[in-house]
């Protein structure tokens, strides 16, 4: 694959978080896009999982982002040129559960990462990923913007808008010289896509549903989250990596990776579209009284599609269609569908004209 400039061809890249759900489709496209990916992250938390399926040949250390000697001597070994930051606990009913767990991962593990690149020769760029839940959510029918005041209820959201502050701390304090490596952070939508078992997400979850043949247990069926399949988030952060790694200063912000307004949509909506690929599912509402989330969540993508030419390629209907596809393979053949669902992604993304397609 040639894409983004052909920029990550050779590229010594790091990614935290590379045995997670997004952080292992990441180290697919990059290793098809011929960079040199090393991984820092802890074992895959569920069996199965979507990292050790694709049996990706890497350099990879198993360290928990919290420990700053071991971070340390990781990007001493790897010298990354960029590093992708998404080591993190990113579940917000976990967060209830172990809130100094949370807290520390996310925004110590990332002060952790950015003190080790500041003291690491050969660093050009780092995005940082974090959410679309740092916004102080105010459940209006509009999309937040990048300038709207960060907050956050619950601790994994309020953790995630702690990291946008460190994050933004560094880039004034350390990284503000030509010299410097140029930082960014990035925040998506709600991300689905196979390959995912994480516990208290609503595609996991009906898969297990559907394979024990049980009632789907949902908290909040009229919550509306900006869907998006994992590869439209991905697409962006590459995107962003490009201009970060070209040098491109403008670009050293904050950025929305949301999906377009029609996939802003209910998880009944969602449950009774995917109910056209898996007939048997059934599902109903949880009566007792569950930990606070955010009812509405809308995120505005105005920026990126101006200033990044960055746009959407699947609908959600194409999202939904993809990850229906990939559980079903995997549970009837014991087959994954990942590379062959990138390549359709990249060759619809090169249908519509898209540059980063551009050889």
């Amino acid at each position: 694959m040639q894409q983004f400039g052909n920029i990550y061809h050779n590229r010594r890249i790091l990614v935290t978080g590379h045995t997670g759900f997004k952080g292992s489709w990441l180290t697919l496209w990059l290793q098809e896009l011929g960079a040199n990916v090393c991984g820092l992250a802890l074992a895959p938390d569920t069996n199965p999982n979507h990292w050790d399926l694709l049996k990706l040949d890497m350099q990879e250390d198993r360290i928990d982002i919290r420990d700053s000697t071991a971070v340390e001597e990781c990007l001493d070994r790897t010298k990354p040129e960029i590093v992708f930051h998404l080591a993190a606990q990113p579940l917000v009913r976990r967060s209830y559960q172990a809130p100094l767990e949370t807290w520390s991962t996310n925004v110590i593990g990332t002060a952790n990462l950015l003190e080790a690149c500041r003291n690491t020769k050969g660093v050009r760029a780092i995005l940082v990923i974090t959410t679309d839940k740092v916004y102080e959510n105010n459940e209006w029918p509009w999309g937040y913007r990048e300038t709207d005041r960060l907050g956050g209820h619950d601790p994994y959201s309020a953790s995630k808008a702690a990291t946008e502050l460190v994050v933004d701390s560094y880039r004034k304090s350390f990284f503000n010289t030509l010299s410097g490596p140029l930082l960014a952070t990035a925040r998506a939508g709600n991300v689905i896509g196979g390959g995912d078992w994480s516990a208290d997400r609503l595609i996991p979850d009906l898969v297990r549903s559907v394979q024990s043949g049980s009632s789907l247990e949902i908290r909040s069926p009229l919550a509306t989250r900006p869907w998006q399949h994992v590869l439209e988030c991905l697409s962006s952060y590459l995107l962003l990596g490009q201009k970060l790694i070209e040098g491109r200063s403008e670009f050293a912000d904050a950025w929305n990776f949301g999906p377009e307004q029609e996939a802003n949509r209910t998880v009944a909506e969602v449950l009774t579209d995917l109910k056209n690929y898996w007939p048997q599912i059934s599902w109903h509402k949880i009566q007792k009284i569950q930990p606070h989330e955010a009812s509405f969540l809308y995120l505005d993508n105005s920026k990126a599609k101006k200033l990044l030419a960055w746009q959407p390629v699947w609908s959600l209907a194409d999202g939904l269609s993809a990850t229906a596809a990939w559980y079903s393979e995997y549970i009837k053949n014991s087959r994954i569908l990942s590379r062959q669902q990138l390549s359709a992604f990249v060759e619809t993304a090169s249908e519509k004209g898209l540059s980063w397609t551009a050889e």
